[in-house]
């Protein structure tokens, strides 16, 4: 549609099974005279009109986000409503207010519609059925939707208003994330609440599971966001450069007890194998080298402690953010020597800056790891 993928997942169909079934027991004591088929009729053209209105919600997100410059990977359908995957983040809070605000303005447009079809439409008829059943589920999606607390639009949209004020996205992701939990709480316990004072048998526990859906949707999505803005504000600080440790550079045959002493006297955080020619060929893995017992290290040439230095094990020192995961995720490694230079170019001892340890990045992306 319009250039964008649109995905429908089987979720939804289930949703569509359920809502057929349960509209049509709604519709048959409203519309007393419809036979059994025609109200089932009429429960599945509901369906199919909550998912053209979920969908039209759902574009008016793609198109202001292609508008604006982000990119639109698809659109998804699913049972508890649908989601619009973007290529990337937005790049200032006034986008990020449009982007999550056009899609509550979409579906309160159309419930205000339905709301007028209603009042012109005869009651008692199942075109007047439907017009209610648009106007109450468009309404309650617009107003739902903006309630301000990830992942709803709403949450969104105070992301952009604490980012604007604060001039941190990450901050704003955090807080709504914890406000998004408060409202997941309350949606289920609103929904309980409503079968104890308001409804009983079947359509009471129809509310009371579709509420606890929708609440434990809502948790688990704010739980992603609030870990989302902590990685994401740590991602920020991810520099080849200044994560590099220290290296220090010898010659390949030193001793390891050598090699160990001059690395604790320098201070130096790691260690650098050079050829000959004085070129860097290796990198003393940390670990491989604690393992020798302290009695051999004086009888172990420091080359056996070492990777092989490959081209695709050199990372420039201006690399950053992003750049620098797509180069440790390409070539797995637990130490990487980091260059004052291009990559792809021939390293030399003048222009190390230092390595860069795989343990050292995954800790800064999560201080709260365990090293084994």
């Amino acid at each position: 549609m319009l250039g964008i993928p649109v995905h429908v997942s089987m979720s939804w169909l289930i949703l569509a099974v359920l809502i057929t079934l349960f509209y049509s027991r709604v519709v048959q004591s409203n519309l007393p005279g419809l036979s059994t088929a025609g109200a089932y009729a009429v429960g599945f053209g509901f369906v199919v009109c909550l998912m053209i209105s979920v969908f039209l919600h759902e574009l008016g997100h793609a198109l202001v986000s292609r508008r604006s410059g982000i990119g639109v990977r698809a659109i998804s359908l699913e049972m508890l409503g649908g989601f619009t995957e973007m290529e990337r983040e937005s790049p200032t809070p006034r986008i990020e207010l449009a982007v999550s605000l056009i899609g509550p303005a979409v579906s309160a447009v159309l419930g205000l519609l339905s709301w007028g079809l209603l009042l012109v439409l005869p009651a008692g008829t199942v075109a007047h059925e439907l017009a209610f059943q648009l106007t109450a589920s468009n309404l309650i999606v617009a107003v739902f939707n903006v309630l301000p607390g990830l992942p709803l639009d709403g949450g969104r949209a105070l992301r952009a208003v604490i980012w604007a004020a604060s001039s941190n996205r990450y901050l704003g992701t955090r807080v709504a994330g914890y406000v998004g939990r408060g409202v997941a709480v309350a949606t289920i316990l609103g929904s309980v609440y409503s079968y104890a004072h308001w409804y009983v048998g079947f359509t009471g526990f129809y509310i009371v599971a579709v509420g606890a859906m929708i609440g434990m949707f809502l948790w688990f999505g704010a739980g992603q966001a609030i870990r989302g803005g902590r990685l994401a504000a740590r991602f920020e600080l991810v520099h080849a450069g200044r994560l590099a440790r220290p290296a220090l550079q010898v010659p390949a045959g030193m001793p390891l007890a050598e090699v160990t002493r001059r690395v604790v006297e320098t201070g130096a955080g790691a260690a650098v194998v050079l050829d000959g020619g004085g070129n860097p060929v290796g990198l003393v893995n940390e670990h491989a080298a604690a393992a020798v017992p302290a009695e051999r290290a004086p009888w172990v040439a420091v080359d056996t402690v070492a990777a092989t230095l490959r081209p695709e094990l050199v990372l420039s020192a201006d690399l950053a953010r992003e750049d620098v995961i797509r180069a440790v995720q390409a070539t797995p490694a637990s130490e990487y020597l980091v260059v004052d230079g291009p990559p792809g170019q021939q390293p030399a001892a003048a222009h190390i800056v230092g390595v860069l340890t795989a343990d050292d990045l995954a800790n800064l992306l999560d201080p709260k790891r365990t090293i084994r």
